[in-house]
This record gives C-alpha cells, sequence and structure tokens, in this order.
C-alpha cells in the first residue's frame, strides 16, 4: 500500500475530517461571544459523495484513522450515512468522533451502528453553572446523559477532553479525575492553544503540561510514569500511577510540543485541506473534486500537498500566523 510522507519523513495516517464549522455552544478560548458563528451558504461545504471520495483517495495512500470533527459534528444530519459510506469502503479503517456531547444522548446508537466505536467528548467542567459560562449557554446535564447513552451503546474507550483554563476550571482536576475513575471514562487535559482571536485572548490564563502533572500527583500521592504501550494515533501523551488505577493523557500543544511526530492533516469542511493546526498552509480540494479530477490526479494532489506541510506550528514565537484561524474552522 502506498504511503503519505512529508518532506521531513513523517508518514501520514490520520485524517481529521470536519463535516461543519458551525457548533451549538460558544466556548470561550474557541468562539468570541458576539458574531462566532460562520456563515455560508450550502454550496460552499463538501456533501457526502465528496468527502467520501476524498477519504477513499487517503485510504489508497495508506492512511487508516479518521476522526469527525466540527464544529459540532452532531449538527450535520448525514454525519451517519457519511461514515456509513467510509466504513463501507475498508471494514479495519479506524473511525472515531469528536463531539461536545449534546446531542449524543439521541445519536448515540445511529453513530454506533454507523461504524464509529471511539469517542472523544468536550467537557471543560462538571459544575452545571460553570459549564454553562465556559460554554456560554450549554447544559451540563444533556451532556451527562449522552455519556451515559454512549457507555450504554459499547462506544470503547470515551475520552473526556478538558481544556485547562487557569482560574475558571483548574480547580476542578481533583474533582474530574475522581468523577472520571468513577464513570471508568478516559480523561484527558488540554492546554490552551493561541488559535483565532479567542484563544489568542485566553493564552494568559494558559496552564502548562508540567502544573497539570503536579497538581494530578499531589492529589493521588503517586508520581505518573509515562505509558510508552498506551501512546495512541493523536498527539495526547500519556501516563499512568505505579498502581495503574488511573491513567490520564496531555495535549501540550504550546508547553511541550509533539511536532516531530505528528502524524496528522485536517479536512475543512469547505474542502481545504489544512497541513497544520497552527500555520496557514493548506490545499483546495473541492473544486478540484468538483470539476471531476481523476482518481490519479486526486492522489497525485494530495501526495504533493503533503509535501507542503511544515516542519512544525511556532505558537509561541509567532502567534500572528495563525490569529486569523479559528479553531472551529479547523476542527481542533
Amino acid at each position: 500500500m502506498p504511503k503519505l510522507i512529508d518532506s521531513f519523513n513523517r508518514q501520514i495516517t490520520y485524517l481529521r475530517v470536519s463535516v461543519t464549522d458551525k457548533c451549538d455552544l460558544k466556548c470561550s478560548y474557541c468562539s468570541p461571544a458576539k458574531g462566532g458563528h460562520l456563515k455560508g451558504k450550502y454550496t460552499e461545504y463538501l456533501d457526502a459523495n465528496e468527502i467520501t471520495r476524498i477519504c477513499q483517495a487517503f485510504i489508497r495512500l495508506g492512511v487508516e484513522r479518521f476522526r469527525f470533527t466540527g464544529g459540532e459534528p452532531l449538527l450535520r444530519k448525514d454525519l451517519p450515512k457519511i461514515a456509513s459510506n467510509i466504513h463501507e469502503l475498508e471494514k479495519h479503517i479506524d473511525l472515531s468522533l469528536s463531539t461536545n456531547g449534546t446531542r449524543l444522548e439521541r445519536y448515540a446508537q445511529i453513530l454506533y451502528q454507523s461504524g464509529i466505536k471511539r469517542l472523544n467528548i468536550s467537557l471543560d467542567s462538571i459544575n452545571p453553572k460553570k459549564f454553562n459560562t465556559i460554554t456560554r449557554g450549554g447544559n451540563l446535564e444533556a451532556v451527562l446523559r449522552g455519556i451515559i447513552k454512549a457507555k450504554e451503546q459499547g462506544f470503547d474507550p470515551i475520552k473526556i477532553n478538558t481544556v485547562m483554563i487557569k482560574g475558571v476550571n483548574d480547580d476542578e482536576i481533583e474533582k474530574l479525575i475522581d468523577w472520571s475513575m468513577d464513570c471508568g471514562l478516559e480523561l484527558r487535559f488540554i492546554e490552551i492553544m493561541p488559535i483565532g482571536q479567542p484563544g489568542v485572548d485566553s493564552m494568559h490564563q494558559h496552564m502548562s503540561m508540567q502544573e497539570i502533572i503536579q497538581r494530578v500527583e499531589n492529589h493521588l500521592g503517586e508520581t505518573l510514569i509515562p505509558s510508552i504501550s498506551r501512546q495512541g494515533g493523536g498527539p495526547a501523551k500519556y501516563y499512568r500511577t505505579p498502581s495503574k488505577h488511573l491513567g490520564i493523557g496531555i495535549i501540550s500543544a504550546v508547553s511541550q510540543h509533539f511536532c516531530e511526530t505528528c502524524n496528522r492533516v485536517r479536512l475543512t469542511s469547505r474542502g481545504r485541506l489544512a497541513l497544520c493546526l497552527g500555520q496557514e498552509h493548506s490545499v483546495d480540494l473541492r473544486e478540484p473534486i468538483r470539476d471531476n479530477i481523476s482518481d490519479a490526479d486526486l492522489d497525485k494532489l494530495i501526495t504533493q500537498a503533503i509535501e507542503l506541510k511544515p516542519e512544525r506550528h511556532y505558537f509561541n514565537e509567532n502567534r500572528h500566523n495563525i490569529v486569523f484561524q479559528k479553531m472551529v474552522s479547523l476542527g481542533g
């Protein structure tokens, strides 16, 4: 099988597929308080067949992992159809979903039947009032019901993604650890990233990987050990305790970047192939698809695009490169 290798000898095995840039929440580090929802004509977005064809090309080129993202992907009613289409192409392909969980209770069963087996759920607080504040209107109970439904359906693993915001939810680290252990969920802490103006504006509330680890160790009374066997296909670094009662992940894009092992690119809902979360390199795939590009030429276009993937982001050195990007557009 062909392999997608970039100019820094990294193999690309993971495509994050944004199916919408719209979201039903407006989290403070992701969306501005006003005017955050992107607008666009229906025809600007890739349809189900176009997404399937692009994913099929990536499968031909050796990609094995696909994660559906947004915005909030469950706002797109044909997501189960898209997932089923890709699942039918190759049964062994790993399909997963990142969601805020607000609609998960309603869609968990059909998503599981479509071939999606793994979930990442964004949850920045288990305090109802604080959750409502961070998300600017979110209902924590709806998300918790969705998590219960997903567990009943059989999704495994279910990972909880918590963006740490100093002075806002950092007082919940210990509660989140205990809650995730009680619920049998995997917990991952994420550093704020300076993507889009809301992200840049939130960087004064950044909490580093080292600070998070110290808090976890203090709470558990044990030293965290890197869990080499647990490292997944994404950017998280996993740790366990000597007693093995807890495993946590930390995504430290700012304080300890992981660019040298980056294996992923992103397809936006409007058909651009984004090559780095922290830079503006991208290639349009929508118009070539609509101009009936051949499979061979599509594969070539993607292969050439991967060669443009930059060595790394510059979150600390050169934030103006990414200030105009929106996390809601890039799919995280």
